[in-house]
Protein backbone atom coordinates (compact mmCIF):
# COMPACT_ATOMS: atom_id res chain seq x y z
CA UNK A 1 0.00 0.00 0.00
CA UNK A 2 0.90 3.60 -0.33
CA UNK A 3 0.40 6.08 -2.71
CA UNK A 4 -0.07 6.63 -6.42
CA UNK A 5 2.64 7.29 -8.20
CA UNK A 6 3.26 10.86 -9.24
CA UNK A 7 4.79 9.73 -12.66
CA UNK A 8 1.77 8.60 -13.67
CA UNK A 9 0.56 12.50 -14.35
CA UNK A 10 3.29 12.38 -17.21
CA UNK A 11 2.77 8.79 -18.86
CA UNK A 12 1.61 8.61 -22.09
CA UNK A 13 -1.23 6.78 -23.83
CA UNK A 14 -1.02 4.53 -26.90
CA UNK A 15 -2.43 6.81 -29.89
CA UNK A 16 -4.96 5.28 -31.86
CA UNK A 17 -7.46 5.75 -34.66
CA UNK A 18 -10.29 5.56 -32.43
CA UNK A 19 -8.96 8.12 -29.40
CA UNK A 20 -7.47 10.73 -32.52
CA UNK A 21 -10.97 10.63 -34.33
CA UNK A 22 -13.40 10.12 -31.66
CA UNK A 23 -14.90 6.82 -32.89
CA UNK A 24 -17.56 5.93 -30.90
CA UNK A 25 -20.69 3.24 -30.81
CA UNK A 26 -22.34 6.04 -33.11
CA UNK A 27 -19.39 5.89 -35.75
CA UNK A 28 -19.36 3.79 -38.84
CA UNK A 29 -16.27 3.43 -41.67
CA UNK A 30 -17.14 3.50 -45.17
CA UNK A 31 -14.14 2.23 -47.90
CA UNK A 32 -13.49 4.73 -50.36
CA UNK A 33 -11.28 5.10 -53.70
CA UNK A 34 -8.77 7.21 -51.80
CA UNK A 35 -9.07 5.30 -48.09
CA UNK A 36 -11.60 5.64 -45.68
CA UNK A 37 -14.33 7.93 -44.07
CA UNK A 38 -15.44 7.69 -40.76
CA UNK A 39 -19.11 8.64 -40.51
CA UNK A 40 -21.01 9.92 -37.54
CA UNK A 41 -25.18 8.78 -37.88
CA UNK A 42 -26.33 10.37 -34.54
CA UNK A 43 -24.98 13.87 -35.39
CA UNK A 44 -27.13 16.32 -36.91
CA UNK A 45 -25.97 17.73 -40.40
CA UNK A 46 -25.49 21.89 -40.48
CA UNK A 47 -24.43 24.26 -42.97
CA UNK A 48 -20.70 23.77 -44.46
CA UNK A 49 -20.46 20.14 -43.14
CA UNK A 50 -19.97 16.81 -45.51
CA UNK A 51 -22.37 14.14 -45.37
CA UNK A 52 -23.23 10.89 -46.80
CA UNK A 53 -26.01 10.30 -49.00
CA UNK A 54 -27.93 7.77 -50.77
CA UNK A 55 -29.50 9.28 -53.32
CA UNK A 56 -30.87 7.48 -56.90
CA UNK A 57 -29.92 4.15 -55.46
CA UNK A 58 -25.83 5.31 -55.54
CA UNK A 59 -24.16 6.50 -52.51
CA UNK A 60 -22.17 10.19 -52.87
CA UNK A 61 -20.25 12.66 -50.62
CA UNK A 62 -22.46 15.89 -50.61
CA UNK A 63 -22.09 18.92 -48.48
CA UNK A 64 -24.73 20.98 -46.76
CA UNK A 65 -25.54 24.47 -48.24
CA UNK A 66 -28.51 26.09 -47.01
CA UNK A 67 -31.19 24.23 -48.28
CA UNK A 68 -29.29 22.52 -50.84
CA UNK A 69 -26.69 19.28 -50.93
CA UNK A 70 -23.87 19.91 -53.31
CA UNK A 71 -22.25 16.43 -54.60
CA UNK A 72 -19.03 16.12 -55.20
CA UNK A 73 -19.55 16.62 -59.31
CA UNK A 74 -21.48 20.23 -58.63
CA UNK A 75 -24.77 18.69 -58.95
CA UNK A 76 -27.35 20.53 -56.82
CA UNK A 77 -29.84 18.78 -54.73
CA UNK A 78 -32.79 21.21 -53.19
CA UNK A 79 -36.79 21.44 -53.78
CA UNK A 80 -38.47 18.54 -54.49
CA UNK A 81 -35.41 16.26 -55.51
CA UNK A 82 -34.35 16.38 -51.77
CA UNK A 83 -37.55 14.01 -50.96
CA UNK A 84 -35.22 11.51 -52.90
CA UNK A 85 -31.87 12.01 -50.97
CA UNK A 86 -31.62 10.33 -47.14
CA UNK A 87 -28.69 11.49 -45.11
CA UNK A 88 -27.00 8.54 -44.06
CA UNK A 89 -24.29 10.43 -41.45
CA UNK A 90 -21.99 13.56 -41.08
CA UNK A 91 -18.53 12.75 -42.40
CA UNK A 92 -16.52 13.76 -39.27
CA UNK A 93 -12.72 12.22 -40.68
CA UNK A 94 -11.70 11.00 -44.71
CA UNK A 95 -8.44 8.74 -44.05
CA UNK A 96 -6.23 8.77 -46.78
CA UNK A 97 -4.67 5.27 -48.30
CA UNK A 98 -1.10 5.48 -47.80
CA UNK A 99 1.21 3.10 -50.36
CA UNK A 100 3.93 2.88 -52.32
CA UNK A 101 2.94 4.16 -55.16
CA UNK A 102 2.88 8.11 -55.62
CA UNK A 103 -0.32 9.02 -57.08
CA UNK A 104 -1.55 10.13 -53.60
CA UNK A 105 1.43 11.73 -51.67
CA UNK A 106 1.53 12.41 -47.95
CA UNK A 107 3.14 15.27 -46.92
Amino acid sequence: MGFPSPAKDYAESTLTVARLCGYDGNCRTIETSAGYAIINVAKRPKAGDTVLISFCGSWDFASVQGKALITQDGEAIEGDSLDDANVLGVVTFFLNRVADNDHLPVI
